[in-house]
């Protein structure tokens, strides 16, 4: 699964590296984009989508609302979606068709249990430096509107598949990552065949390291959170 990230790459980067551009609520929304060491669900992050022949970088809620929500929080917080069922579950299976994203990041987070306590990793790709190098996780979005007073709230999920040789030791399952070359497939923007791209990375392409279980605090958000931490004997 994917529960927490990390976006550090200035904004500018961002928008060259996946073609993209602004969308007008961006800045409103996100600001300038500064380096985000610690995203946690159900705020907002910027993410990619294919508007209208155009690729925009967009605002959205990290955390699916499906339309029957009567409030975002109606009901169990949709963080990830499950590839081998997302075609299929009620709440996924339009956006799964029509409304596929990016979400650019350079690492995310797992847990592990260690005797009583969970213990945080740091997981990035194994061909960048320690601190993460960008890339993007597949994601489906929608917008949701508020039946009591017509409020829209556009929001997303990232994908997941079973975990492949680099992470099962961590965890049974890991985010979909998008390749740079399959971005036009994914997006929508190249015909079909997305559900191709539903699967674990290759192995090699993760690296990861313990880090200190102060990442677990939501308002904790500093380079420091993903510098090596070897934990006490549990």
């Amino acid at each position: 699964m994917c529960g927490r990230f990390a976006l550090t790459t200035p904004q500018d980067s961002v928008l060259t590296t996946f073609s993209a551009q602004p969308s007008p609520r961006l800045a409103e929304r996100l600001g300038n984009l500064g380096p985000r060491w610690n995203v946690c669900p159900t705020t907002d992050i910027p993410v990619v989508l294919s508007h209208e022949g155009k690729r925009l970088l967009a605002p959205l809620r990290w955390g699916f609302v499906p339309r029957w929500y009567k409030s975002p929080t109606g009901g169990p917080l949709l963080i990830n979606a499950r590839s081998e069922t997302i075609a299929e579950k009620p709440a996924f299976r339009e956006a799964c068709r029509e409304r596929r994203c990016l979400i650019p990041a350079d690492g995310f987070y797992e847990w592990t249990k260690l005797g009583e306590r969970r213990q945080p990793h740091w997981i990035r790709p194994a061909a960048g430096p320690p601190e993460g190098s960008l890339f993007a996780f597949a994601g489906v979005w929608q917008t949701w509107k508020n039946p009591e007073d017509g409020q829209r709230l556009a929001a997303c999920a990232i994908v997941t598949a079973g975990a492949g040789p680099d992470l099962e030791s961590l965890h049974h399952r890991e985010p979909v990552v998008i390749a740079p070359d399959d971005a036009p497939l994914w997006l929508g923007e190249a015909g079909r065949g997305a559900a191709t791209l539903m699967r674990p990375a290759p192995e090699g392409f993760w690296a990861h390291h313990t880090v200190h279980p102060r990442v677990n605090g939501v308002k904790d958000d500093d380079p420091e959170l993903i510098a090596p931490w070897e934990p006490e004997e549990a």
